[in-house]
């Protein structure tokens, strides 16, 4: 399992991962000693316990809030397929009409050539 050292506010640790994810879990690392950094500047010096414990919970702010807006998405998906299938059987039915209606007339016209 491959191993990647990743820093986080000042510090490093020795992560493992997944095959192929190591670059991922670099980013992943990066973003939040980002956002740490960020809220060191806006809050100032109130401790490394604070400061990761603020940037976990914005993050995860950030996750539910995503998560709430893809439900959303989601809903709104299924509720267009559903008025799409619904105007698709309605379509179906028309074109069934006129294609009824065209062979009436098509029988009718041969019906005035027999004549």
């Amino acid at each position: 399992m491959p191993q990647v050292s990743v820093t986080i506010a000042g510090k490093t640790y020795r992560m493992a991962c997944a095959e192929g994810e190591e670059g991922h879990l670099e980013g992943l690392a990066a973003a939040y000693d980002t956002r740490i950094e960020q809220m060191r500047t806006s809050f100032g010096e109130i401790g490394d316990l604070r400061l990761h414990v603020m940037a976990a919970i914005a993050q995860a702010d950030e996750l539910h809030e995503t998560k709430r807006r893809i439900a959303a998405l989601e809903s709104e998906v299924a509720m267009l397929n559903s008025v799409n299938a619904s105007r698709d059987e309605r379509l179906e039915r028309i074109e069934a009409r006129l294609a009824e209606g065209v062979q009436m007339a098509a029988e009718r016209i041969e019906g005035w050539r027999a004549a």
